[in-house]
């Protein structure tokens, strides 16, 4: 029997029983032990009993039964061509058992992940359980009331508001009963369950809800986070994520416009992985096509005895460049690398040792941009899917999708602009034919839930096409599999134009990287860190500055946005930079160091002492603290991650006000000793410190101890 089948809710349903007795709920045993490890694959292969898997067994099992069950209740709103009241009559009184049901199952998945104490708790979501069961008591008459619940602006009104009771007004309007909002507030308010997290609430205004958190409750959740280090949330099932980056040429030079690619596609893949999914990175690489015959016969011109010999190809561009200037001046060359791609297609060994003497070389190179910006990645180039080619275009012929145009195969997709070229005049592919290929490829073969492209936004007409050709050959449902394109807007210059070397060529970017570093060192000597830093502390606070901050201004912008590289801003250790976040990290490392304490010690203090959050900048930092699951929902909901880099910018500035009003260490001021440790700030301080090297993680950016 699998682990997936080993629990059920043993459920009763008794109906001449009053309704809250009706259903009984199998009790469910306490664990010491459940963080839901079968979320990583390391923790699989668990013996049947225990707790861990089992765990995992009722938690799929109710969320199954949940998504089942609203299922069966959207069905049975709209029932249609009922023969009789009586069969309606039927209908209702099922719907109002299996809205029952539903809730208590809900109830039941709610004290499973509250057994869960390592993870860490999205407040905002739990608020949305509370307010939503109170919403739905308060308006039974209305289907899907809307639920709004947001972090409070202002901390005089409360740490979150509840604004549905408006909206809600205005659709009980639209069904002819006219309802004060504020009456609709106190409604909501009065129906609120009872519940571990709420100390109060208030109604303002037309018919906004203030709510205020329990401080034993925040500081309940500070120690968790403590103790069990920076946990994800529980996740409900893991599902495969494939993420589509990088995709540079072979034989052509990364550039700038890689660099995008490369950065955000890295930092969602580590968002993914974070939380626990099964992420498949992978590298499109341009490996195969017309381009490659040119190559391989300059190849042979330059290198005759490239098959026992391996070719000195230092400068894979200037090769390039070469054999381009062949191929448009000399006719008899043209017609040689023609054939050179025949043979190529063919799979003619010496052509393809040839090709792949041409890809290893690009490899290393691309290797060199990875391994500085620690990218980990699978090639999967074009060639990968030649043959998946073939298998597409019979499966669109078989189905009479295909339309011919001029000697090519196009398909239209009803409701897009623009056709797809599968089949070209001269029978050759195209690159809609190898994305189809690669798409069905990554839903059939790998099985993916969830398919990301990263590319530049010039590309998202083209994925719209292919997404909705996909869609209708059948290949996947967008309401099962989630399948986007996450777009990105260009590099510039800091003349506002597209980012060129002054020679107007593209810039290579190893070139880009190597001059960070130069800059970044320069930056560090400025600041005299050569005379306080080993020389090997020196060069990890390089690399961590330059890298950090090239991936930070990149990541810090909103994706969809053009962005200006400038060296200059992004190694300000001044307002939102990944310098001024690494100072602010190291900052706060210090301070347990130089207060003598090491990290025993704040383990230990971790578990017996309690987080105070009386002063106000204290309270205001361990809710900011707390916030880090809603911001990593919000990235997973729009794959934005510039809101993680906003959210890391307002946690170092909540620290820093808190710092300065609020002492941590109390020296002596003639003798410099320390007199006083106030260790709820201590944790406070090593809190803050575990969320930003958490973010700094999903961004790619590596801090240092010292700096």
């Amino acid at each position: 029997m699998s682990a997936r089948v080993l629990f059920r809710p043993t459920i009763q349903y008794n109906e001449e029983a009053e309704p809250e007795m009706r259903l009984k709920v199998g009790n469910l045993f306490p664990f010491s032990q459940c963080f839901i490890s079968h979320e990583f694959p390391q923790l699989s292969g668990k013996k049947m009993g225990d707790p861990v898997s089992d765990y995992t067994a009722r938690l799929q099992q109710q969320e199954h039964e949940i998504q089942s069950l609203s299922a069966e209740i959207e069905s049975l709103k709209n029932p249609q061509n009922l023969s009789s009241t009586q069969r309606l009559d039927e209908l209702r009184e099922e719907n109002a058992r299996l809205k029952y049901r539903l809730n208590i199952l809900k109830r039941s998945l709610q004290e499973e992940s509250a057994r869960c104490p390592k993870s860490m708790m999205n407040i905002n979501q739990r608020l949305q359980e509370v307010f939503g069961e109170a919403i739905r008591a308060s308006c039974p008459e209305l289907d899907n009331p809307p639920l709004a619940v947001t972090p409070n602006q202002q901390a005089k009104f409360g740490d979150y508001q509840c604004n549905s009771a408006m909206a809600m007004a205005q659709m009980l309007k639209a069904k002819g009963i006219k309802v004060n909002p504020r009456e609709i507030a106190e409604k909501i308010v009065q129906n609120l369950p009872d519940n571990e997290l709420v100390e109060k609430t208030e109604i303002a205004g037309p018919g906004f809800i203030n709510i205020h958190l329990k401080r034993t409750f925040v500081s309940k959740l500070l120690t968790n986070l403590l103790i069990n280090g920076v946990q994800p949330p529980p996740l409900a099932s893991r599902k495969r994520v494939v993420v589509d980056f990088s995709s540079p040429n072979i034989a052509k030079e990364m550039h700038v416009g890689h660099l995008r690619s490369t950065i955000i596609g890295d930092s969602m893949s580590r968002l993914f992985e974070f939380l626990g999914y099964d992420v498949v990175r992978l590298n499109h690489v341009g490996d195969w096509g017309t381009q490659f015959g040119m190559l391989i016969a300059h190849l042979q011109d330059k290198f005759p005895d490239y098959l026992t010999v391996s070719p000195p190809i230092q400068d894979l561009q200037a090769f390039y460049k070469e054999s381009k200037k062949r191929f448009d001046e000399d006719e008899d060359f043209k017609k040689r690398a023609y054939q050179c791609v025949v043979k190529l297609q063919s799979k003619e060994p010496d052509f393809i040792k040839g090709w792949n003497l041409i890809c290893d070389v690009s490899r290393k190179e691309f290797q060199k941009v990875y391994d500085c910006l620690g990218i980990q990645i699978i090639e999967r180039g074009e060639s990968f899917y030649q043959e998946m080619m073939m298998e597409v275009v019979k499966e669109l012929e078989e189905r009479g999708l295909l339309e011919l145009d001029e000697g090519r195969k196009l398909l239209f997709v009803p409701g897009q602009s623009i056709p797809l070229t599968v089949v070209k005049s001269d029978g050759g592919y195209t690159y809609d034919t190898s994305d189809l290929a690669a798409l069905r490829q990554r839903i059939y073969d790998e099985k993916a839930d969830i398919i990301i492209y990263v590319t530049d936004s010039g590309q998202g007409t083209h994925f719209q096409v292919v997404f909705a050709a996909a869609q209708l050959i059948g290949w996947y449902d967008p309401q099962v599999t989630r399948v986007e394109h996450a777009g990105f807007g260009v590099v510039l210059g800091e003349d506002k134009k597209k980012f060129k070397t002054r020679s107007g060529d593209t810039v290579r970017l190893m070139d880009l990287l190597e001059e960070g570093l130069k800059r970044s060192m320069d930056k560090l000597q400025e600041k005299e860190r050569d005379k306080v830093l080993s020389p090997e502390e020196l060069t990890k606070a390089q690399r961590s500055v330059a890298f950090g901050c090239v991936k930070y201004a990149d990541l810090s912008h909103n994706r969809i946005n053009d962005y200006v590289f400038s060296f200059d801003k992004m190694l300000d250790d001044r307002g939102n930079t990944a310098a001024y976040l690494l100072y602010a990290y190291t900052r706060i490392r210090s301070i347990a160091r130089l207060a003598n304490i090491d990290e025993a010690a704040l383990r230990k203090a971790a578990e017996t002492t309690e987080v105070l959050l009386d002063h106000d900048k204290e309270w205001k930092l361990g809710k900011c603290i707390l916030r880090f699951p809603e911001i990593l929902q919000k990235i997973l909901d729009d794959l934005l991650l510039h809101t993680l880099c906003d959210y890391l910018y307002e946690l170092a500035t909540t620290f820093t006000e808190f710092y300065d009003s609020c002492y941590c260490v109390e020296k002596d001021r003639k003798t410099g000793e320390v007199v006083k440790v106030n260790m709820w700030r201590m944790l406070l301080c090593e809190a803050t410190a575990a969320i930003m090297a958490q973010g700094f993680d999903i961004l790619g950016i590596n801090p240092v101890q010292r700096m």
